[in-house]
């Protein structure tokens, strides 16, 4: 790298924008982050997630919605986009939500590749996809070119996006590249999501909320290690391409609240409840495509990225 590059983020507050932030700016980029501050869940949170970058100098913050903004000055400004932004949530997007999803993840999206295709500076685009494009299948693992079929209408808006990442490239030669990330976690997890629930409850004597029968498995992914992917999907021969991004860490519910009791070094109690429409019962990362052509491999185990979260909760309760 000849100098300083600048990068855009979006999504650059939350769980998995704010690592990368992090690990981009110890590349050496320039880093604009931008952030609408959806209140899916406090702010606060997410103000958190930005307190150390805040204090580097080659970071930058947008507040401003990718929905209605003028987006050509920060695309303009960036030779990399790397597009966290979206709203997440599987059981969340039945309903009358629907169109916040539609506008978040499709829309938001389709402004994003069009503003990148006017201003022609962008090198790539990397787009945060998900592992909920293939839906409920015993096909496992799950390779890039396994079908998909998502089972929530949450899957539904990011293979859509997904699929506007692939034309835009096909019709223009945007250079971008789709990861599906497999279940991320780790410090900053969003509150909704699994393990901060598990851990919190855990730490605080309550019961924890197992649905159905705890043996749906999922390829579980630490945080650093996606934010590594997105890095190394700035190959050359990444252009154009999907990749999965795993863990290498497919476990069922019920031995992820076997490795907490062990690092806690107490039970936990289960409260079961049916389970949720759109929940698929099992995924599985096949990542020889990532490994072949980015390099990815992931570094941290589930113990040690579930005794990390574990430690950042702790403090963040604390505190």
């Amino acid at each position: 790298m000849s100098g300083p590059v600048t990068s855009l983020v979006t999504g650059a507050a939350g769980f998995v924008g704010s690592h990368l932030c992090e690990r981009l700016l110890r590349e050496g980029h320039r880093v604009i982050g931008l952030d609408v501050f959806a209140d899916y869940y406090p702010r606060t949170m997410k103000e958190a997630n930005l307190a150390g970058l805040r204090e580097v100098p080659g970071f930058r913050l947008v507040e401003g919605d990718l929905t209605r903004m003028d987006l050509a000055p920060v695309v303009g400004e960036a030779e990399y986009i790397f597009h966290q932004a979206g709203q997440p949530g599987v059981r969340p997007s039945w309903g009358k939500d629907f169109d916040v999803y539609l506008d978040c993840n499709i829309r938001a999206t389709q402004r994003l590749l069009e503003t990148a295709r006017r201003v022609g500076r962008v090198q790539r685009l990397v787009y945060a996809s998900s592992s909920s494009v293939y839906g409920e299948t015993r096909d496992l693992p799950l390779r890039e070119d396994s079908p998909t079929r998502p089972y929530s209408p949450y899957g539904v808006t990011k293979l859509a996006a997904e699929h506007l990442c692939s034309l835009y490239h096909a019709n223009y030669g945007l250079p971008t590249v789709s990861l599906r990330y497999f279940t991320v976690y780790g410090p900053r997890q969003r509150p909704d999501m699994g393990f901060h629930k598990f851990i919190r409850a855990a730490l605080a004597d309550h019961p924890i909320v197992v649905y159905g029968d705890g043996e749906q498995t999922r390829d579980f992914t630490f945080v650093t290690d996606a934010a590594d992917a997105n890095c190394l999907a700035l190959a050359p021969g990444a252009v154009g391409q999907v990749f999965n991004i795993g863990g290498g860490s497919r476990v069922s519910v019920n031995q992820v609240l076997a490795t907490l009791e062990n690092i806690l070094g107490r039970a936990i109690r289960r409260e079961h409840q049916p389970a949720q429409a759109g929940d698929v019962s099992h995924t599985w990362a096949d990542t020889r495509r990532a490994k072949d052509t980015l390099g990815f491999a992931p570094k941290v185990t589930l113990r040690e990225g579930l005794a990390r979260e574990v430690g950042w909760l702790e403090d963040a309760i604390r505190c």
